[in-house]
This record gives structure tokens, sequence and C-alpha cells, in this order.
């Protein structure tokens, strides 16, 4: 029998893991739900909720923490500042869970990691808060950047560069958006499985099922426990991706035998869906950076058991010659800067700066350069990403356009995040003219 754990000790640990050890957050809480998977529903769920919850209202956490604390929040230890975080974000956010047990949690903690002598300093930190939470002072609206920072927790930076293209209220819509609860999107396998056999089979399980509004074979599942314990899932009946991600092969649009390369393909749902639609025919190169990525590419073609994809190692920045002018069509989902996910990967606007970004548009066009050879003549390119950011996407189009003639723009969008079109994202369709 597996021993007793304690749930927000695991908190503690994945958010460690994340904030200060640089892990990813949906690696580390994948990892976590794997390896704690026979805890009950309502405690994974207790622990997912907590660490989602203090990434995506940190910057709030902090600034509310350092209205009541001596010290401020980033000179605190990573351990006691955890802790601190983590149990404000109950308090604020958790009505269910005593504010008492908050706090005295929190100091067992303390005191359980080897800080006895910071004991005090915890419990009255967050006793001070809990008694003064109605009437914490944030920024007056009037401080647009300030005020958005703090209240949707977003750094000002990236605020910044959305204010510069969009409205304020726009940008205000998109922030809300990335703190609302969203249910899990899932694409169905339809080689495999009707869509309302499908449905039917999740909802006699208890699953609240929604179809898509734009895409047929498109869900979105909510009380559910885990994936794991979907035997559908096990089965290969459904693979789990956004609708941002299956727009991308219904604009590809593939016709039967054509040849398919999916240059940075992992986890390799976007090749996968190109595979399924190709029924049979054609074939699909997914391929990607390190064997990690190929083996989780190939673990998906297994599951899914298709015969016309197989999965390879290959680096999109060194030009492959025998690819020169073979593909019908080649995706180019490139490595970006995510800001259209932080739904899914709140982390990402804490992890990500304006050097990285300039980084990734040089990467891109990198990229690009090699894979504009791999295109028949006829045949089409589709660049994409899962970011709100115009240098990244319209600008790297034009770019693109200008550097390369024979290319033509067939169409291009960027949705922004919401409730129809689910993540943020942008799509580039060219067309290779004929000679």
């Amino acid at each position: 029998m597996p021993k007793a754990v304690n749930e927000r000790e695991i908190i503690l640990d994945t958010l460690l893991q994340i904030t200060r050890d640089g892990e990813y957050s949906h690696i580390a809480l994948r990892g976590v739900l794997d390896k704690y998977q026979y805890l009950e529903k309502k405690k994974r769920s207790f622990i997912t909720r907590v660490v989602e919850g203090t990434l995506e209202r940190m910057i709030e956490i902090d600034y509310i923490i350092n209205q009541f604390s001596k010290t401020p929040v980033q000179k605190m230890k990573p351990v006691i500042r955890t802790i601190v975080r983590s149990a404000l974000y109950q308090l604020k956010y958790m009505d269910q869970v005593p504010n008492s047990a908050v706090c005295n949690e929190a100091v067992k903690l303390t005191i359980k990691r080897g800080f006895a002598t910071l004991r005090a300093f915890v419990n009255g930190v967050l006793r001070n808060i809990e008694r003064n939470l109605e009437q914490i002072v944030y920024p007056q609206e009037s401080n647009v950047l300030q005020y958005l920072s703090v209240r949707y927790s977003m750094p000002e930076w990236i605020l910044k560069q959305w204010l510069a293209v969009y409205s304020r209220e726009v940008v205000e819509e998109m922030l809300r958006e990335f703190l609302r609860d969203r249910p899990l999107s899932i694409r169905v396998n339809t080689n495999k499985i009707e869509v309302k056999q499908l449905e039917q089979r999740l909802q006699s399980q208890g699953i609240e099922v929604t179809r898509d509004s734009e895409i047929p074979y498109a869900l979105t599942l909510a009380k559910f426990d885990s994936l794991q314990r979907i035997p559908e899932f096990k089965e290969g009946l459904f693979y789990v991706q956004d609708v941002s991600s299956m727009q991308v092969a219904r604009k590809a649009n593939p016709q039967a035998g054509d040849y398919v390369i999916d240059v940075c393909a992992a986890p390799g749902g976007k090749a996968l869906h190109i595979a399924e639609e190709l029924k049979g025919t054609g074939h699909v190169k997914a391929r990607d950076l390190t064997d990690y990525k190929v083996a989780f590419i190939q673990e998906n073609i297994e599951k899914f058991k298709l015969g016309n994809i197989e999965a390879m190692r290959q680096d999109a920045t060194i030009f492959d010659e025998a690819s020169k002018e073979k593909a019908d069509i080649v995706i180019a989902d490139l490595p970006c800067s995510g800001l259209g996910v932080l739904r899914k990967k709140s982390d990402l606007k804490y992890k990500m700066n304006e050097e990285m970004q300039r980084e990734l548009v040089i990467l891109q066009r990198k990229i690009l350069t090699n894979v504009s050879e791999y295109v028949k003549r006829g045949g089409k390119l589709i660049y994409s990403t899962c970011t709100i950011h115009k240098q990244e996407n319209e600008e790297n189009t034009h770019w693109f356009i200008e550097q390369y003639p024979e290319y033509e723009l067939k169409s291009e969008e960027q949705r922004l995040p919401g409730k129809a079109s689910g993540d943020g994202f942008y799509i580039a369709v060219f067309e290779r003219k004929q000679a």
C-alpha cells in the first residue's frame, strides 16, 4: 500500500521545480500526476489547482505579499517564498479551504523543511494578509501597465507589446481569457471511431462532453479525473489537441497520396492529424531535434496505429539536400515565445524575455530558409506559431515573401485567445509558384 503523502509538500516541490529549477510547468505537473496516479481525484485536483493557480497569479500574489512582509518576496529563501505564495493563493482563491488550515499547514511545512526559526515569520505574514484580504490596495486603473500587470499577473514588457498593436479592451479580454478555466480539447480519431460513438462512451463514464462549433471532430472534456483512467484514451480513440493546433491540418488540406514533411513535429499532433486525413495514402515524415522528442512522436504513432507516418531525428536548422523539392506540403510549426498558450503554460510569461524573442525570430527565419527548398513547385508551406507577437508572425511572413518571391501568400490569420478559437495562434499558408 502506498505511503501517505502530503499534498502541500507535493505542491511545494512541484513549484520549486518550476520556479527555482527552471522546469516547464506542464512537464513538472504531468510528472507529478503520473507518479501519484493512485491518489483520489479530490487530492489530485487540489494539487493541480494550487500549482497552476499560484503560477497564473504570481505577480499579483507577490504584489500582495510585499504589502505585508518586511522582507520582499525576492529576498526570501526559495522554500519560504514558495510556501507563502501557494498559501496566499489558497487564502484568496480557494474558499473551500479554511483559512486557519491554510496558515497552520504552511507553518508545519516550514518546520518540516528545516526552517523552524522562520515559522513565526510565515505565520505572521499569512495571518496579517488573511485579516486584511478585503483591504488590499491595487494600482489605479489610470496606470494602465501596472494595473493590468498586477490584476492579471502579466509582465509589463509583454503588455507593452500587445498594447502597441491592440486596444486596451482587446488586451484586457485576452488577459481574462488566460485566467479562465477551460475544458480539455481533444481530436477524435475518426479512422477508429465515429464522433457520436465516442461522445456516448465518454458520457457514460460521467464525463462532460461538448462538441466544437467549428471542427466536427473536435470535442471538449470536463469533469474527469485523469486521462490515464479513460479507456478510450489508452485505446488511441482520441488525441489531446487544441482546436488551434487542428487548424494546421485543415489549412494544409492534404490530398490522397501527398508527401508531407513536418520539420518540428513533437509531440506529433499535427503530423498524426495529417496522416489520418490522408486515409492510409501518402507519407508523413515527422521530424524533430532530439531522440527524446522523436521517441515521443513514435510512441503516439504506435498508439494510433498509423502506417503512413514515420518519426525521425533531424535538425531543422541544417539543410537536408535529400528533401529538396520533394514535399507536397511542409509543416513549419516553429519554436516560438508561446504567448498564445499561457492558459496551459503560464510559467512561459516569466521565463520568456525580449532578447529570447529576438533570437527566436532569427531561428524561425533560418528554418524557413531551409524548408523553402523542400516544397515542390505548386506545393504548400504552412508556417504557424502559438504566440501573439508580430515579429514572430506577420513580420516574419512579410520577410519570407520578400526573400522568396517564388512563394505566394495564400492566407494568414492571427487568432487571439477566446472561447471560439481556444489558444492564441498564427497560421500563414504559402504556395510555391509553378516554374
